[in-house]
This record gives structure tokens, sequence and C-alpha cells, in this order.
């Protein structure tokens, strides 16, 4: 498929396309060919890491198949049009992320648009990967194995009793808890049951 191709299938989910998209299919495809891909491929082999969502995480989605469905494609949201391709059986891994003056760049190569917008959705198409895009091999701090986990693990928490999928389950002292009994979720139940878990699972970290 050629360029435009792959622009169609990230608008398809949008209704219009944008820089961030044409951005993110250019980054996605470079992603590709710098671990040795001429196409996305097959079973899983490939896992993207990417620094933020919304459209860029569209056009990265189209341009490799990728997608959390498939557990391919995981957001650690940093804000940054940026994203981290593993090949999770090599275990080589590189990070893509636009130059820093690539907005500047996309103006002077689009002298006939005036337009900011527009002259990043007709530069974002035709400039060089070099003009764009730094690549910077990388090392995970989390071994592959343990991002992707084991298909069909599963436990319950000892607090909550909700079921944790893909071990994400922590441990302390002698109980098996999810992330939001241990004290590490990301919100709090509202209201008059906000001593409930959370507080049990203070004192669980404690080690009252």
């Amino acid at each position: 498929m050629n360029l435009q191709t792959y622009l169609d299938k990230s608008a398809s989910n949008h209704s219009h396309l944008c820089p961030r998209q044409i951005l993110g299919v250019r980054l996605g495809l470079l992603g590709l060919k710098s671990l040795g891909f001429s196409e996305p491929p097959a079973k899983k082999r490939l896992l993207i890491i990417l620094e933020t969502d919304g459209c860029f995480a569209d056009g990265v989605s189209a341009a490799t198949d990728c997608s959390v469905g498939h557990r391919t494609l995981r957001v650690e949201d940093y804000g940054k049009t940026a994203a981290v391709f593993i090949d999770t059986v090599t275990k080589q891994a590189v990070r893509i992320a636009p130059t820093l003056n690539i907005r500047e760049k996309a103006c002077q190569c689009a002298v006939n648009e005036p337009r900011h917008y527009f002259a990043q959705m007709q530069a974002y198409q035709n400039m060089p990967d070099r003009e764009m895009f730094t690549i910077t091999p990388v090392a995970l701090n989390t071994p592959v194995e343990d991002i992707v986990s084991r298909p069909g693990t599963r436990v319950n928490c000892d607090v909550c009793g909700e079921e944790i999928l893909n071990e994400r389950e922590v441990k302390q002292i002698n109980l098996t808890l999810c992330r939001s009994c241990a004290g590490l979720g990301y919100y709090q139940v509202a209201g008059h049951h906000e001593f409930g878990f959370i507080q049990k699972a203070s004192y669980v970290c404690a080690g009252e």
C-alpha cells in the first residue's frame, strides 16, 4: 500500500485527516523499517509503546496493524508524539520521535502555504524521514516477557475479590492484591466508601 492508503485508513476513524495522523503513519512506517520489516509482522512479533494517545496513535496503528485489542499497542502517556518499537523475538528496540524543529521544517518545505496547519498537512506527506524523525536504540526497563505476560494467567485480589489478568497483581506480605488495593491505583472510591478497600491496602502496605 502507498502512503495515501494508510492515511485513508487512519482518517476513516476520524472522518477527517490531520497532521498528527500523518505524523503517526509516517512514524509507524519508519518504525517497521527500522526493525527490518517491510510489512507488519504476524503472530504479535511487533510491540509498540506509544508516548501519547489521540490522532497520532490512530496513525501509528493504521500503518502497523498494532492495536490495544491485540495487545500489541500500549500507551505510556508522556504527552509526546513518540513511540518505541520492539521486536519481541530479537528484543531489539528503537525509539522514534519527531525532530525538535519539525514544524519549522514543515513551513519551510511548504513555502506556498502560509497557514501552519495546512503546511504541516502537506509537508508531512513529502519530507524525507531523516528530516522528520530521530531514531534511538533503547533498552527497556521492564523485560518484554513481563510486559506481554503469558496468555490465560489470572488470579483474584485478596481484598476486593476482582480478577486480575496478565500477571498485573502485586504481592504484599502473604496477600495477592490488585494495584488499586495495593495503594497504586489511579482512582479513589468516592463518598462514604472512601475508607474501604483503599484503607485496607494502606494497612497492608504498612505491614501492620
